[in-house]
């Protein structure tokens, strides 16, 4: 019998995987959303959506919880790339929680609303009945989200137990659920950041601006270099500087750092990021510095 020499590519492999992931949980749930922030891994996601059923529209809305405190680059990216695809738009606003008394504003020099869009997305959730809630997040970036399952339940409070997870053998995933739980879904979870950004480069793929290299005025608190805005409770002892930066990651102003860094072009962001040896999150967000289970404290809770 003669061998085949048709090999996939490691990339090939994923994107297979996460197409496949799509399309069952498309199958199987009446209500799916897929979460989108303009980030990296959101622009991969909605990527893999379009191919999962082109020339097919995208059959399920984007929703964005947006904590009001989001780079401007990314908004604006965000609302176009959106637009260019037809897709229908939801914004779930932290700011509505707050007006509505849902959540109460944190306050001092390391407040934020990171933790705060917990009760946003949860509240969307029911409202719009969502079974089903498509996530960038992958393994590799934080040991809390090394624990999830690629479709991972939640139970009727949105909450999540790490303790108690249905088995995923050989790729077949528990889709079951009863009136008022839902699942979060994972396609990425096996992609690393590396994996990500080889396939944004080789799908010719635009992200926002804040990822490549730019002079930003900044400054340090507790080793993280902060966008210098009046989300972020700069104090006095904190000067701000010009520096050549980029972020490996996106998200509220108040926590999210930047990297100093040279690399313009994807090739040399791919790499930079080859080169090191620590997650973005663990290098970049304040947020899951506050304790060792940071990260699966809030996940318990319903976060992302």
């Amino acid at each position: 019998m003669q061998r085949s020499d048709y090999l996939l590519s490691q990339l090939d492999v994923l994107e297979a995987e996460s197409i496949h992931i799509i399309r069952e949980v498309a199958a199987e749930f009446e209500r799916p959303v897929l979460l989108f922030s303009g980030g990296k891994d959101s622009v991969v996601m909605l990527h893999l959506a379009k191919k999962a059923f082109w020339p097919a529209a995208i059959p399920f809305p984007v929703m964005h919880v947006d904590t009001g405190h989001n780079f401007p680059e990314v908004i604006e990216f965000r609302d176009r790339r959106v637009a260019e695809l037809g897709v229908r738009l939801i914004v779930a606003s932290v700011q509505e929680s707050i007006d509505k008394g849902r959540v109460v504003e944190e306050t001092g020099r390391w407040a934020s609303r990171n933790r705060l869009q917990t009760t946003t997305l949860l509240d969307a959730i029911e409202e719009h009945r969502f079974d089903a809630a498509f996530g960038g997040a992958r393994r590799d970036e934080e040991k809390a989200r090394a624990k999830e399952r690629v479709v991972s339940f939640r139970d009727e409070f949105g909450q999540w137990d790490p303790k108690n997870q249905r088995p995923e053998l050989w790729n077949l995933y528990n889709t079951k659920i009863r009136p008022g739980e839902h699942v979060r879904v994972f396609p990425l979870s096996n992609w690393t950041e590396l994996d990500v950004w080889d396939y944004i480069r080789r799908e010719g793929l635009e992200i926002p601006s804040i990822y490549f290299a730019h002079t930003r005025r900044v400054f340090e608190r507790d080793g993280l270099l902060l966008d210098d805005n009046p989300y972020a409770n700069r104090g006095e002892d904190e000067p701000v500087f010009e520096a050549m930066v980029r972020y490996r990651t996106v998200g509220d102003m108040s926590c999210t750092g930047a990297v100093k860094s040279t690399a313009a072009t994807l090739d040399e962001v791919i790499e930079e990021i080859a080169a090191t040896r620590i997650t973005e999150r663990g290098q970049t967000r304040a947020d899951d510095r506050t304790s060792e289970a940071a990260m699966e404290d809030r996940k318990k809770e319903g976060y992302f």
